[in-house]
């Protein structure tokens, strides 16, 4: 059998002397079959799988580029809705400080008034008040005096039942005077 192997083995160096590569003509007739399978195959699978990747690819592409756009003019959006609030946020802190403030004022020129009236009203009570005490004074000097003629008739009764002379009445009238004094007749 080494025999065998022998001879094969040397026909098959005496055939391979020829050619270069080992390139024969049925491989190149294969070869030359297949390339046009081999791009027909391409050209199918581009058209199948290819092209609607392409697409795809294209396709997220863009909704991203659009995306982006969109997220751009939202934070656009959203940093002028910023500024609008910050804004009105400020207006509205200078208003409420401008109502307190006039809330302040409007409270101190209320209790200014209320201060002026309660003046007002304590000066009209003293006046009222002076002026009962002289309508007071006034009437006790009336009592009293009231007092003095009830007492002088009574003298003058006491005089008469006595039978007493008038220099005895002008003597009890000068006594009583001086007793009364004189300072009641005058004011």
């Amino acid at each position: 059998m080494s025999m065998l192997n022998g001879i094969t083995l040397m026909m098959a160096e005496s055939t391979m002397e020829g050619r270069l590569f080992d390139l024969d003509m049925q491989l190149l007739v294969d070869a030359m079959i297949m390339m046009p399978a081999i791009l027909a195959l391409f050209a199918i699978l581009s058209y199948l799988l290819f092209n609607p990747a392409r697409e795809l690819l294209r396709k997220r592409r863009e909704k991203i580029q659009t995306e982006l756009e969109t997220a751009a003019t939202d934070k656009e959006e959203a940093a002028k809705l910023k500024a609008e609030y910050t804004y009105k946020i400020e207006q509205i802190q200078k208003e409420a400080d401008e109502i307190l403030s006039d809330a302040r004022r409007k409270a101190l020129q209320n209790e200014a008034k209320i201060i002026q009236e309660a003046k007002e009203e304590v000066s009209r009570i003293m006046a009222r008040a002076n002026t009962e005490i002289e309508l007071d004074k006034k009437k006790a000097m009336d009592d009293v005096k009231k007092e003095m003629i009830v007492i002088a008739s009574l003298i003058a009764q006491k005089v008469v039942a006595a039978n007493i002379d008038t220099t005895i009445q002008n003597q009890l009238i000068d006594e009583t005077m001086k007793e009364i004094g004189d300072g009641t007749w005058l004011s």
